[in-house]
C-alpha cells in the first residue's frame, strides 16, 4: 500500500476542505494515494498511477510524468457531457458511473467541489444528501 506521499501536498490541502464540508465524510489511505468515503463507499480518490504500470494513463501524462488523477462518481446523466470534453477529463477504466480527472495547475477547484459534492450526491444515504447546501464560491 503507497501512502498520502504519493499524491503532492498542494493537491491534498485543495481536496481536504472540500471533502471535510460533507456529512460524515472521511478521509483514509487507500491502496494507492488517499481517499474520501461515506460509510464504506468511496466518494473521491487521488492518486499518482504508474504509466507503465497502467497504460491507460500514459496519454494523461505531462512531459513524461504521472498524471495526479482523481476518480470520483458522476450521475450518469452527466457522466458522457463530462469525460467527451477531454482533458482534463476522461472516463475511468472502471466502473459504470466513474470518471476521472487529471489534477494541477489547470484545475477548476470550483469545479472540482461540485464534482465532489455531486459523488457524494451519488454515494451517500438519503438523509445525508438532504443536508448538503451547493459548495461554497471560490476566493
Amino acid at each position: 500500500m503507497s501512502g498520502p506521499g504519493d499524491v503532492p501536498p498542494e493537491i491534498l490541502d485543495r481536496l481536504r476542505p472540500i471533502c471535510r464540508r460533507l456529512p460524515d465524510m472521511y478521509e483514509e489511505p487507500a491502496w494507492i494515494g488517499v481517499r474520501w468515503r461515506i460509510r464504506t463507499r468511496t466518494v473521491a480518490h487521488v492518486y499518482t498511477p504508474d504509466p507503465e504500470r497502467f497504460p491507460v494513463y500514459a496519454r494523461q501524462s505531462n512531459a513524461g510524468e504521472a498524471p495526479t488523477v482523481m476518480t470520483f462518481r458522476a450521475p450518469v446523466d452527466d457522466l458522457l457531457s463530462l469525460t467527451t470534453r477531454g482533458f482534463p477529463f476522461f472516463l475511468a477504466p472502471w466502473g459504470a458511473n466513474v470518471a476521472a480527472v487529471v489534477l494541477g495547475d489547470h484545475t477548476d477547484w470550483t469545479e472540482i467541489a461540485e464534482l465532489i459534492t455531486d459523488s457524494y450526491c451519488e454515494m451517500a444515504p438519503r438523509f445525508l444528501v438532504a443536508q448538503v447546501a451547493p459548495p461554497p464560491p471560490s476566493s
